[in-house]
């Protein structure tokens, strides 16, 4: 995320890109769909689901487009100044052939047909590593550039705070639900409130705070250092992930088949449109990490075609996913964190796979934390940044871990109601990530293309959606859809 140039990394095969980008996407987000498909219906549900992921898709051509931009003005900027090196030591040298760099005026004195003459190299190849903050710093002015860090430290507050809810969540559900002889974790057609006991005199929301005060004392330290996350750790959670979700997946198959199905969900009910759009645009969150993942693909000819497969796989897993939940249970039944629902002994007979189910979001989420807050902190240092300053000790050990971890955990202190956090952090800060900040870096890097290596310049890594509609049309449904949320929660709070 930080505005920068950064190593390439080890090189992998494209199949290993769709693999990562595949696992980047599929993330925490999907165990809050099912809900949201059963509260929105099926039918509506399926449509923009299909809807939002194209996109996403659209959305993802126009960073990689970006990306070699990037690639290409940088090297471009490289070759320019190895001229002047060269035009510094030859006395013989023709007024010219001297270049001016960083001039807009250059791609009058030098056009496109200069490019040729350097040779063959692509100036379009992605071998730089440049990540969405040192994008936005080449293509927007500094406004733009500050509302960039505003958009991604907002949805990674969003991140933090569906974390910090979503871990005490679910051990509050497991271990309240847990106190009988037969400890089957939550029961079947239970619905507590928060004021429901759950130890002795604790009350549920009693325990969820107490869960939450220990996941902050616990995990809250790491944001005051650096932390790394390691490639084992992300093999194991990645591991962890996938078994949850396989084992979920049959285990509904199999209650369907043996004619345990409880849900009938209606085609349509737009009520619940709201939440399922923030939910659905936040589980195919990936634009602000395509750098790091297509940077390392050792080859990237059939690039897009990759990135369309891994879509149409991600849809064909959420739908799976989705359909085998909202027919297995009954929609007022369903969780907020889809995994809760196995934690019951007559859907899971095994108490081993029931727990694994119900703290798997524990598991994950909690490798996770450190690693969003110590981006979040690194995000507002280089949002404040000026050249050649540093930061206090205090301000830069202190102040910025604190406006960290604080916002997030007192959001997670008031609500747990993760389906609302969830659409309302893909709805708002996740439809700028996704659509806006795309659409305007894809419209300006082909602007500056153009001024600076000439009209007709040909991008190897260009967006299919190559036409000024897309963009206009991906920006007028950014804003469609912000101002339909925000009318539907005006509206909704009016009527309470």
């Amino acid at each position: 995320m930080a505005g920068e140039i950064t190593e390439t990394g080890e090189l992998y095969s494209p199949y290993v890109g769709l693999v990562y980008m595949f696992n980047l996407i599929v993330g925490t987000g999907a165990l809050t769909m099912p809900k949201a498909f059963a509260t929105a219906g099926w039918l509506v549900s399926l449509v923009l689901l299909v809807f939002l992921g194209f996109m996403s898709f659209v959305t993802t051509t126009f960073v990689v487009e970006a990306m070699a931009a990037a690639n290409a003005q940088l090297r471009w900027k490289r070759m320019e100044n190895h001229q002047e090196e060269e035009d510094d030591d030859s006395s013989t040298a023709s007024d010219s052939d001297v270049l001016v760099p960083d001039n807009y005026e250059r791609a009058e004195k030098r056009p496109i047909l200069s490019v040729q003459r350097r040779g063959s190299l692509n100036l379009f190849e992605i071998t730089d590593r440049v990540e969405m903050g040192q994008m936005a710093s080449m293509f927007f002015n500094k406004v733009g550039v500050n509302l960039f860090y505003f958009c991604i430290i907002i949805y990674l507050y969003g991140d933090l705070a569906i974390y910090a809810a979503a871990v005490p969540f679910s051990l509050m559900q497991v271990t309240c639900s847990a106190t009988g002889n037969e400890s089957c974790g939550v029961e079947a057609d239970s619905k507590h409130n928060d004021t429901d006991p759950c130890w002795g005199p604790l009350r549920r929301v009693d325990a969820y705070r107490i869960y939450l005060a220990v996941f902050t004392l616990l995990l809250g330290p790491f944001t005051f250092f650096d932390v790394q996350k390691t490639k084992y750790l992300q093999i194991l959670t990645s591991l962890m992930r996938w078994v949850a979700f396989a084992i979920m997946i049959v285990l509904a198959l199999v209650r369907i088949g043996h004619g345990h199905r409880e849900g009938h969900p209606p085609p349509a009910d737009l009520a619940g449109v709201r939440n399922l759009f923030g939910v659905c645009v936040y589980s195919f969150m990936c634009q602000h990490s395509l750098p790091s993942l297509v940077t390392p693909v050792s080859s990237k000819r059939h690039l897009t075609c990759l990135v369309f497969l891994d879509y149409v796989l991600i849809l064909a897993f959420y739908g799976l996913l989705c359909f085998t939940a909202i027919f297995c249970f009954r929609g007022d039944s369903l969780m907020d964190m889809y995994t809760l629902n196995f934690a019951r002994c007559d859907v899971v007979s095994v108490a081993a796979v029931r727990f694994f189910l119900g703290l798997f979001p524990v598991f994950t989420i909690s490798t996770n934390f450190p690693i969003i807050a110590v981006t979040l902190r690194n995000n507002w240092k280089t949002l404040f940044h000026r050249e050649g300053g540093t930061y206090p000790w205090v301000v830069d050990r202190v102040v910025f871990p604190a406006i960290t971890l604080l916002p997030p955990v007192l959001v997670a202190f008031c609500t747990h109601d993760l389906e609302s956090l969830v659409g309302i952090t893909g709805a708002y800060a996740g439809t700028g990530i996704q659509y806006v900040i795309p659409a305007f870096l894809v419209y300006h890097c082909r602007k500056d293309t153009q001024l600076t290596l000439g009209y007709g310049t040909v991008n190897k890594h260009g967006s299919p959606f190559r036409h000024t509609f897309w963009v206009g049309f991906v920006l007028l449904w950014a804003f469609s859809c912000f101002f339909f949320v925000t009318a539907n929660i005006v509206l909704s709070e009016t009527k309470v």
